[in-house]
């Protein structure tokens, strides 16, 4: 029997459709304030999904808190308009419109502005207090440097498979993750932005229907490894209960800088380009005096590469011996890659010479010198690496081919499956897969060697096929294309009900143990065994390689 709430919407949602009268726009009342939205209609479902824009999290991160941990938001008193795109936080734009993340065919506007500590929600209409749906947490990539929430439509993962989605934008570049490596400015800003979101869902998410009990944080690139940070940061303990890592985790090699001198060079050039003193209070007092628009000016110089730190507070260790350890929030933990993991972007994207014609081995020498991918972690093994990979071939295309398989291995899949293994030695339940097709709008822009690149998988997750704006990596869908985002959708909503993305009408996905079993995501799944084994027992004796390579060499 509906319930009186329910019915109230279904004669409503009825007098709306029948009659062409403009929808009445919901409101909501949060801890901070009331909020209007408006509903969306999502394609091949009858329901509504109920959207509110622009909430805000955090105060403004500008003047004093300019470098700053993120500030609760102040309440309002009048409704908040909830219907408009919110500004993206500051960022080299054009260099966001050049890279693969723009998900919407819709033209909205892009402002930008420091004062974007912004969410969106996306809840099914009929949803109220007592409906404790599951909350999946969305946070972008774009390398730490770009991106925003505006970019990603949650409707159709809400509306089909009854999932309260929040997503979230954090404070990028040089704002978000400048750090001295001292006292003056320690680092992992978006990060903490990212937590204070989270406590913001904590605090608020039952209003829309959510259940603060079964939070599940998932992102892709450098939201994946965002994720997998607040996996092993004890900030974020109890804030979440699931995690999803698309594409990176907080191992990725490029990631994460514990050395001082680097730190001091990327401080040097900031200090270069900004006019101001290199010593870290000095720096950082010449830098919260800048406008917006000098920081601007600073962020399209586009020199710095901003990276994760190991600050005492949200990384008190490195990655690696918190994983060891086994010191990290203890969740189910779904993780994967894409089966060709930077085989266009490097040329989009890192501008390697080359592409998409083959390469010789200057090239790739060259390439990996000047590469925006530094490797920190793995740089003293590169000569063996590069022996391993490419072999004796001097054929222009194969020494490509196994370029674009080496770095991303490197960059990805050999990071996963470590994270994997160390999930499941600690006792969690984790479910590994591969996703493996090549979207079929692809054909138009990418040479046929091309197979399932980074950030593929993001279409299909969000349920591209069925977004009224549409989604522009995926386009007119086939139909095979929309059966395997619906199975997407459920899986990944499945995960965040249940800590278990199995249900009847799904090939049944193993959990990853000892068999190392995984899922390989196509328009016909199945199981696999031992993604990459012979790449991983390689880079397990690595060591030993570089040991035998130096005695031979004397």
């Amino acid at each position: 029997m509906l319930s009186c709430r329910k019915l109230i919407l279904w004669l409503w949602l009825t007098a709306v459709l029948t009659t062409g009268q403009e929808a009445p726009k919901p409101t909501i009342t949060t801890k901070s304030g009331q909020l209007k939205g408006k509903l969306l209609k999502v394609k091949g479902t009858d329901r509504h999904v109920a959207v509110y824009f622009g909430i805000p999290f955090a105060k403004p991160p500008v003047g004093p808190l300019r470098f700053s941990p993120p500030q609760p938001a102040e309440p309002w008193n009048r409704v908040r308009d909830a219907t408009s795109y919110p500004p993206w936080c500051l960022q080299n734009v054009k260099s966001f419109s050049d890279l693969p993340y723009v998900l919407k065919k819709e033209n909205y506007p892009r402002s930008i502005s420091e004062d974007c500590l912004y969410l969106a929600v996306y809840s099914p209409a009929d949803a109220n207090k007592k409906s404790r749906l599951p909350v999946m947490v969305w946070i972008h990539g774009g390398g730490l440097l770009v991106g925003d929430a505006s970019t990603y439509d949650g409707s159709a993962l809400a509306a089909y498979e009854n999932v309260v989605v929040v997503i979230i934008q954090y404070r990028l570049g040089i704002l978000g993750f400048l750090s001295t490596g001292d006292e003056h400015v320690r680092g992992n800003w978006g990060i903490m932005d990212q937590i204070a979101a989270l406590q913001w869902v904590q605090e608020n998410i039952e209003c829309f229907g959510g259940d603060p009990d079964s939070v599940t944080i998932f992102g892709e690139s450098a939201g994946a490894i965002s994720t997998s940070i607040l996996v092993l940061s004890p900030l974020a303990k109890g804030l979440f209960h699931k995690a999803i890592s698309e594409s990176g985790t907080a191992i990725f090699p490029d990631g994460l800088v514990s050395d001082p001198e680097i730190l001091a060079a990327i401080a040097n050039k900031i200090a270069n380009v900004s006019c101001c003193k290199a010593s870290s209070a000095a720096l950082v007092e010449c830098l919260r005096m800048k406008t917006e628009e000098g920081m601007l000016n600073i962020i399209n110089q586009n020199v710095f590469p901003m990276l994760f730190v190991m600050d005492e507070v949200v990384l008190p260790k490195h990655p690696n011996e918190l994983l060891a350890n086994k010191e990290f929030n203890p969740v189910p933990y779904m993780l994967g890659v894409n089966n060709h993991e930077l085989g266009w972007m490097l040329s989009n994207v890192a501008q390697f010479p080359g592409f998409p014609n083959g390469m010789d081995r200057y090239q790739i020498d060259t390439s990996l010198h000047q590469s925006i991918f530094r490797m920190d972690s793995v740089l003293k093994f590169i000569d063996v690496i590069i022996d391993e990979y490419l072999g004796d071939t001097e054929n222009p295309v194969e020494l490509q081919d196994r370029f674009i398989e080496m770095m991303g291995d490197i960059e990805f899949v050999m990071p996963a499956i470590k994270t994997a293994k160390y999930h499941r030695d600690a006792g969690f339940p984790v479910y590994l897969y591969e996703f493996q097709h090549r979207p079929s709008i692809m054909a138009q822009t990418r040479p046929d060697f091309v197979k399932a690149d980074h950030t593929d998988e993001i279409g299909f997750v969000f349920g591209g096929p069925f977004l009224d704006s549409d989604v522009s990596v995926l386009g007119n869908a086939t139909d095979e294309e929309k059966t395997l985002s619906r199975k997407m959708m459920k899986y990944w909503a499945n995960f965040a009900r249940r800590g278990n993305p199995n249900s009847n009408d799904l090939v049944q996905w193993s959990v990853y143990d000892d068999k190392e079993q995984y899922l390989e995501l196509n328009l016909k799944q199945k199981m696999g065994a031992k993604l990459k084994n012979n790449r991983v027992s390689f880079f397990q004796i690595l060591p030993e390689k570089l040991q035998a390579r130096q005695h031979s060499e004397l």
